[in-house]
């Protein structure tokens, strides 16, 4: 079955979560292809994955496997270049674990398909604080590191590190994927800020982001570490980067 869209889920150790996850995608009337890139999940993911594509979804569901955790930039740019290297025109990310809404997909597709932005982000802060069943402190760092963000660097997005998004092929044809820095939390955050360096139309869709049901989270304080020291990093290549230019 043929689809313009693919949905990149990244995994480690989503038994619980995955094939849900893969039939409510599948389910929805607009037709999206997934690409799992799962590393290395002693859990058997990725098994549960082969089976649904061997038995129900050879044409609509894809798998690539890595040998252990490198990180959730380098699987997103791998996923990336996986799809370029087919016809696929929006290219999504989205989390394995529910905390993304399936049924929010159209709604980013439509941003960039019908209403002409490059870039839609599946905001939490647009409207508000849209966050459902997160501990307080979780809450409070991830709005206060977009606002941090939004002060060092004046870049206008309410919520920059959201990982639930829809890219144009052109976006992700223009950024040089090569040469993204970081690799966990502030991956996000480098992705649309180059975005919206090199001129791209960003749109925020407001979202409802609920904390995972099942599994584990992968948070930790290092990750927000390298995001707090790579928004200055960001903020100093605003300055002397030169960044590509669309074509």
């Amino acid at each position: 079955m043929n689809s313009d869209s693919i949905v990149i889920i990244p995994t480690y150790n989503e038994k619980e979560n995955i094939e849900k996850i893969i039939r409510a995608v599948f389910f929805l009337e607009k037709c999206f292809h997934i690409l799992v890139i799962d590393d290395g999940s002693p859990d058997g993911t990725a098994a549960i994955v082969k089976g649904l594509m061997t038995e129900e979804f050879p044409d609509r569901l894809f798998l690539l496997e890595r040998s252990g955790k490198l990180g959730l930039g380098t699987a997103y740019i791998m996923g990336f270049k996986w799809a370029l290297e087919r016809d696929y025109g929006y290219i999504f990310e989205m989390d394995a674990d529910f905390s993304h809404d399936p049924n929010d997909l159209p709604r980013l597709y439509a941003a960039c398909a019908d209403e002409g932005n490059d870039l839609a982000i599946g905001s939490r802060y647009v409207s508000g604080v849209n966050v459902v069943n997160w501990p307080m402190g979780r809450v409070l760092m991830s709005y206060f590191a977009s606002k941090y963000v939004r002060f060092v660097t004046g870049f206008k997005v309410h919520d920059t590190t959201a990982g639930f998004k829809c890219y144009k092929r052109q976006v992700l044809e223009t950024i040089e994927l090569d040469k993204v820095r970081f690799k966990g939390y502030a991956f996000q955050i480098e992705m649309k800020f180059t975005a919206y360096k090199i001129g791209f139309k960003i749109k925020e869709v407001p979202v409802i982001f609920v904390n995972r049901r099942e599994g584990t989270s992968k948070m930790s304080g290092g990750i927000f570490g390298e995001a707090f020291f790579g928004v200055m990093r960001l903020r100093w290549d605003g300055w002397t980067r030169k960044y590509p230019k669309i074509v």
